[in-house]
């Protein structure tokens, strides 16, 4: 080797270690969580006395909340067969997971960039005029190669901000996911309950056509006006007519479950089954674990992560930025002495470019993304904040359902003696028929109740999984 190319090479090698030392330096801002105001305990969780009447269990340290099939817990095998097929089925959850396969194709992007590219080039060219002028050949290969060293760490801050990017793109899929499997589950529940409302109705409907026959052979021996037997015909109209209801909600019910699993409408049938009325005690924690359950605070959160490399990558526009080039290959006027040693060609470069005037640029493009990452901090605190009031909220519906369920399963017995003792004072002739009507209702509509407080018992114990974070923790 010449003592130029040596010379060249050592000028290099100290460009490089200098440039690898400067790496150490980033323009970024150190990262820090936000701080959030998060409450010692939860306000709405029920006192001693409460869970002792409403039949509360509490959790022990091994049982807290399963953060995978979390819909096992209400022991319903055919919820546990459809909410596992959500992830494979389900267009909102696949379309989350392409969103989080290109936010990783993203990050591995930017890595690739704070390594050299390396690239392999030939050309023969052929050139010639008119007259006696001559025609030549010149053939060429060389590889080369370029870096451009991250002094400022303006490619750290990307490939921080891609990497903070694909953990929030993780988090809303984690978020879509929970989403999908807790719209199937309370569809699935309000898909059972007016099972049981509709096999409620069909036993009321039979009751009230025999008191109508009752009735009509009471009118026809004239014991009763016609007004008691169109009372009961129009009680009987209006029973059937709820029931024609119950089967249309029950078909958009069926549908609207058959979009969560990816299927057709017209070809999905849910049968009709026994309705598991169970409600899982779901023990609750500390209020700070919810900040590493919730995916929406953890996307919100890596979201501020991301803003703050963007100031990195703003910032590093104030300084030079630097290029390394350098080749090495053979140039030749035909093929055969191509790679010989004389013939062959390096060169060694190094660029620099520095802004000198922008007019304020720069420091514009600065002040934006401080600006963005104040935005992307308050949205953090703003999630959380509804994070915790969703909690508080399912707990304190959690706690008075379970006194309202009691209370109206208490109304709906004595309801139904209420009604079989006007029916029978009304066959002995001491009350009149519409003492009997007004009987029925009322007890039709206490049995109905009931059946919503045990519904809704468990589409806010769904709620209260879903606020408390799902199946979802950061280790995943």
């Amino acid at each position: 080797m010449s003592k130029h190319a040596s010379s060249s090479s050592y000028s290099l090698s100290a460009l490089a270690v200098v440039s690898a030392l400067l790496a150490g330096c980033s323009v970024t801002p150190a990262y820090k969580v936000p701080e959030t105001a998060a409450p010692s305990a939860y306000k709405e969780t029920p006192s001693d006395a409460d869970k002792a009447a409403a039949g509360w269990t509490a959790a022990a340290p091994a049982d807290t909340l399963e953060r995978g099939p979390w819909w096992q817990l209400f022991g319903d095998p055919l919820l546990n067969q459809m909410a596992d097929s959500i992830e494979v089925n389900n267009q909102n959850v696949a379309a989350a997971i392409a969103a989080y396969a290109q936010a990783r194709s993203l990050v591995a992007e930017q890595r690739a960039s704070l390594f050299p590219s390396v690239n392999l080039n030939g050309s023969a060219t052929r050139t010639g005029g008119g007259g006696n002028t001559s025609t030549a050949n010149q053939y060429r290969a060389n590889i080369g190669a370029s870096w451009e060293p991250d002094v400022w760490g303006k490619l750290r801050a990307n490939v921080s901000n891609a990497d903070a990017s694909l953990q929030a793109s993780a988090a809303d899929l984690a978020a879509a996911r929970l989403s999908a499997q807790g719209e199937l589950a309370t569809n699935y529940f309000s898909l059972r309950q007016t099972d049981a409302e509709k096999a409620l109705l069909d036993a009321t409907v039979e009751g009230y056509e025999r008191v109508l026959q009752i009735t009509q052979n009471r009118f026809d021996a004239g014991i009763t006006a016609k007004s008691d037997l169109l009372q009961a015909q129009t009680q009987l109209a209006s029973a059937r007519i709820d029931q024609i209801t119950l089967v249309r909600q029950r078909a958009t019910l069926e549908h609207a479950i058959a979009v969560l699993l990816g299927k057709p409408a017209g070809d999905y049938t849910l049968a009709p089954a026994d309705w598991k009325i169970a409600v899982p005690d779901i023990p609750t924690g500390v209020p700070s674990t919810l900040l590493q359950r919730r995916p929406d605070i953890a996307a919100a959160e890596r979201r501020v992560a991301a803003a703050n490399a963007n100031i990195g990558i703003a910032r590093s526009a104030y300084f030079p930025s630097l290029n390394l080039t350098g080749s090495y290959g053979y140039g030749s006027s035909s093929t055969g002495g191509l790679f010989n040693a004389s013939n062959n060609l390096w060169s060694l470069g190094l660029t620099a470019a520095q802004t000198l005037f922008d007019a304020g640029a720069i420091k514009a493009r600065v002040s934006g993304a401080e600006a963005a990452r104040d935005q992307a901090i308050a949205n953090y605190r703003q999630t959380v904040l509804t994070a915790f009031a969703d909690v508080e909220n399912q707990l304190a519906a959690t706690r008075t359902l379970a006194q309202q369920q009691d209370l109206r399963k208490v109304a709906s017995e004595a309801a139904d003696q209420v009604e079989v003792q006007m029916l029978n004072r009304y066959r002995a002739g001491q009350v009149s028929y519409s003492d009997v009507v007004t009987a029925q209702q009322t007890a039709l509509s206490a049995r109905r109740s009931l059946v919503q407080a045990q519904a809704d018992r468990q589409t806010t114990a769904i709620a209260l999984i879903q606020s408390l974070g799902g199946g979802w923790h950061a280790a995943q």
